[in-house]
Formats: structure tokens, sequence, C-alpha cells
């Protein structure tokens, strides 16, 4: 028997492989197991293959690589930051959450909305302050105020203030602190505003 024989000759012969006629390491086109390992890592295995990154249209087929975490949200995950701005799309629920707080300085100072939602300045003359970067309109935004009087001064908000009684609350007294809050939610066109805390120092 030689390895010429067709596929109808090896059929016709009835089972040439058990007679010794012939050895399978003979016959061409057989297919082969990759070899076992019996020691080193996964990753030491080449040809392995990789999850594909979910696609949001196309084909199946069109998909290629393999998917990524977003590296704030891994180091989030075990106490890190997230970067940028974060929606949670559902209920926030937490045992305690921090807000930033900002002391302010100078005679012009701006209540940046994007860094803080607790402001804080000693006065240092007559002051006049912007309330700069709130969110969109349809997004509530709020910041607390906790302003100590350096001196007998004047001072000034934006026109945008709604103040309860429609009268902004009198300067603190020359070393006195008073705590005021602001909420807008219609991008800063109007602030509604209120003296919380009158004299608390």
């Amino acid at each position: 028997m030689t390895k010429a024989r067709d596929l109808a000759n090896l059929i016709a012969a009835g089972n040439p492989l058990a007679d010794g006629a012939i050895a399978y390491s003979e016959v061409t086109g057989t297919p082969t197991l990759a070899t076992v390992a019996t020691s080193g890592a996964y990753s030491d295995v080449t040809g392995t293959p990789t999850l594909a990154t979910v696609a949001t249209s196309g084909a199946y087929a069109d998909v290629t690589g393999t998917p990524t975490l977003p590296t704030d949200f891994v180091s989030a995950a075990s106490g890190g930051t997230f970067g940028g701005n974060t929606i949670v799309d559902g209920e926030f629920i937490a045992d305690s959450y921090n807000e930033t707080y900002v002391a302010l300085s100078g005679t012009s100072p701006a209540v940046n909305c994007e860094t803080g939602n607790v402001f804080s300045l000693t006065t240092s003359g007559a002051t006049t302050f912007t309330f700069t970067n709130p969110p969109a309109s349809g997004t509530a935004f709020g910041f607390m105020l906790r302003l100590t009087a350096g001196g007998t001064h004047t001072i000034t908000y934006p026109s945008g203030v709604d103040w309860a009684g429609a009268t902004a609350p009198d300067a603190p007294a020359s070393g006195e602190t008073d705590l005021l809050i602001f909420t807008t939610t219609d991008g800063g066109t109007t602030w509604y505003g209120a003296l919380a805390i009158d004299a608390a120092g």
C-alpha cells in the first residue's frame, strides 16, 4: 500500500490502518492538537482569543479590539478620583459625602460654580461678587457663602439675585460673620438668595 492510494481505494480496502498496511502519520491533511503546557502563565500562550469591544452599531464582524475600562473608573473603584463631569443615571445613595470648600480673596471675588459648593470671604474693602460657570438651565445648583467683615465694607451681589423679601441683607458688621445661601435652576439667569445665619461670630 502506498500514500498515493486515493480515498476510494482506502474505503474499498476496509480499514488499512488496522492491519498496519499504512500508518496514521502517512495520511496527509490530518488535524493536530496543540501541545498542552504543564507550567507557565496563561499569558505565555500564543494565539489566545480576545474579547471584542462592544459596538453600538454595525455588524458583529465589524467589531475589533479588546474592551478597556476608563482609567478614572478603575482608580475610583478603589478609592481614587473621577475626572471630568460624572453623571449617575438613577438614584445616588452614599453613607456620607463631602463638599469642596473654596476660600476667596480680594474685592472682586468670583464664585466659580465649577470649583466648589461652599465659599468664604473676609472682606478687605468694598466688595463686588460675581457668580460664574453655573450648570446649564434645567440643572439645579446651590452654594453657601460664609462672609466675614474685615471692616465696615459695602457688599454688592450680582443683579440676578432674587432676595427673600426683595432686598439684599445688610453687610455684616466689622468682625461679624454671615452665612448666605444661593441657588439657581436656569443657568444663573436668576439666583435665589437668602441670609441663613446673621452675625454668626
